[in-house]
């Protein structure tokens, strides 16, 4: 599966099989998950066999059930941290759905006494992400034009567009893609547009969908 093909079938699914995930891909998982520590500083971990860590009156009430297996998104609250975990806990996201597996963020819906005796002390937590085998593979989210997220005056490239293209595919809070790109000479930029819950997360996950579907490197303005 190609990273396009990745992000056009993955869609947020909160309920899942009792199916476990096999001993092979909780290897490719985890060692995925390091590399993306490596390279950005964060704590990120994949938690196996743990219903307890969606057990809440929040997870039931978002319609969440049978979920087992999670992503927990930590590290020190440090510079772009936000940004950070959502750039690469999408990179795990759309890994996991070239694994044949399913997911759905969740910023709320989760136990957060749980997932938080996860988290060694001095770090923070901010997401967690719900893993495993769906009962079906979601539906599409309503999406913003591409124009509604560009701040091109003129005519974009065709690398630009497609950038946009895949940036309308990322999942957002309530679904808000409160973001825009633009450019600098001929380099993309990313920002935040206007307020609203977990912005930076979300520029993260779009920044990473825009880089994928465009081949070019985003620079972030504040």
């Amino acid at each position: 599966m190609t990273d396009w093909e990745a992000m056009r079938a993955r869609h947020s699914v909160r309920a899942y099989l009792e199916k476990p995930i096999p001993a092979d891909i909780r290897q490719e998982l985890d060692a995925f998950a390091e590399t993306c520590n490596r390279e950005s500083g964060l704590h990120i971990s994949v938690q196996y066999d743990d219903p307890a860590g969606f057990d809440s009156r929040l997870a039931h009430y978002g319609s969440f059930r049978n979920v087992a297996n999670y992503i927990v998104l930590a590290g020190k609250k440090e510079g772009d941290f936000d940004f950070r975990c959502g750039y690469c806990g999408e990179k795990l996201v759309l890994q996991a759905q070239k694994l044949g597996l399913n997911t759905c963020w969740a910023a709320l819906t989760f136990n957060k006494k749980r997932v938080r005796e996860l988290v060694p002390e001095g770090e923070s937590l901010c997401m967690a992400i719900a893993l495993g085998y769906g009962e079906d593979q979601g539906r599409q989210h309503r999406s913003k034009d591409t124009a509604k997220v560009s701040e091109l005056a003129g005519p974009a490239p065709d690398w630009f567009r497609q950038g946009l293209e895949a940036a309308l595919l990322a999942p957002t809070a309530v679904n808000q893609q409160k973001f825009c790109f633009g450019m600098e000479g001929e380099n993309p930029t990313a920002r935040v547009r206007g307020l609203g819950t977990y912005t930076r997360v979300d520029l993260g996950i779009a920044a990473l969908h825009f880089e994928l579907g465009s081949g070019k490197k985003v620079k972030i303005k504040e």
